[in-house]
């Protein structure tokens, strides 16, 4: 059988080699019965289209960076999956980048992808430092950005977060309801723009019950698993609170071990609620109160807006913010 290529099978139907090309991209601009036929023979003659010969023509990779902080939280992981599959069904590829938190692995992840081995990027900050120059040049070299969860709010780029105000307000007075009165607020860098809108909502929720609010009751936590439980030992055994607000699933976990190591009974002696997508939070002993984000819904947002922005129509809303959900289980029991 004799090898063809696109110029030849084009001449072979009678129809022009950008017809050709454009019923192997999928384009929704070429008539059904055009593209059947354009395949069919496609297939009868063994063409094979070289995809990345023609990305390289219109200098485009077909491929988004993720940058995330971490993915061992479910969080991540299901935000990872919906945009994955967004990116599938553009015919796009994805590769992930972790940052640890670590603001130095964040801006060196952004200067290599400057190179234009990627063609968009959706990120969910490291929220170290204040100077986020390092992400403008990124116009400058017309890669789009996308934030998602955790974002940087000088940082003039679409958005897709969660309700962190009203889910932190509701977490607050669900734990004042089953009768906390000295609720603590455990979170990590208290510094980024997530912690701070969590923490107004825990503050005004003490606020609206007429709780003073105690600054010692804030406990700026850490990425380390061990210097987590030492913060925490230290700080239940002084302080004593009968409630804990985690804004993070690592916390809450850290909190369950050091209860259990100090002899503190959880819900009877300290009740517990926690930002969480962990799907084993019932499971959990006891059951793990959580405000669920949707994070799949947020990774499938961010997606999107990205592309949307990638094919020359950048979306009309700039932010969208998605509900999260307060499910009550036995950690924050009235006992």
């Amino acid at each position: 059988m004799e090898r063809v290529d696109i110029k030849r099978l084009a001449e072979k139907l009678n129809l022009s080699t950008s017809t050709v090309s454009r019923a192997f991209r999928g384009n929704s601009d070429i008539n059904p019965e055009t593209k059947a036929r354009i395949l069919s023979a496609a297939k009868e003659f063994n063409y094979q289209p070289n995809h990345h010969a023609s990305n390289l023509r219109d200098k485009r990779s077909n491929t988004i960076a993720i940058i995330v902080p971490e993915i061992a939280n479910n969080f991540f992981s299901q935000a990872i999956h919906g945009i994955e599959r967004v990116a599938r069904e553009k015919d796009y590829y994805t590769l992930i980048y972790l940052t640890d938190d670590d603001y130095d692995k964040e801006v060196m992840f952004i200067e290599k992808l400057y190179n234009g081995r990627v063609d968009g990027i959706i990120m969910s900050a490291s929220g170290e430092a204040n100077d986020h120059r390092y992400l403008n040049n990124m116009g400058n070299k017309r890669i789009p950005l996308v934030f998602f969860d955790r974002v940087y709010d000088d940082v003039d780029v679409p958005k897709v977060t969660t309700d962190d105000y009203e889910s932190a307000f509701s977490a607050t007075s669900h734990l004042i309801e089953a009768g906390c009165q000295k609720i603590a607020f455990l979170v990590i860098n208290k510094s980024l723009s997530i912690g701070n809108v969590r923490m107004q909502g825990y503050r005004d929720a003490l606020q609206h019950a007429g709780i003073p609010f105690q600054e010692q009751l804030v406990v700026d936590c850490s990425n380390d698993y061990d210097k987590n439980y030492q913060i925490l030992t230290d700080f239940l055994l002084h302080e004593r609170p009968d409630g804990l607000f985690t804004a993070v699933e690592r916390l809450a976990i850290s909190s369950y071990y050091v209860c259990n190591d100090l002899g503190i009974n959880i819900p009877k002696d300290v009740k517990v609620v926690s930002f969480s997508s962990l799907e084993i939070a019932s499971l959990l002993n006891p059951g793990l109160s959580t405000i669920t984000q949707p994070a799949y819904d947020l990774g499938t947002h961010a997606a999107e807006m990205l592309f949307k922005v990638l094919e020359g129509t950048p979306p009309q809303n700039n932010h969208i913010v998605l509900g999260s959900r307060l499910i009550p289980r036995h950690s924050s029991a009235k006992v």
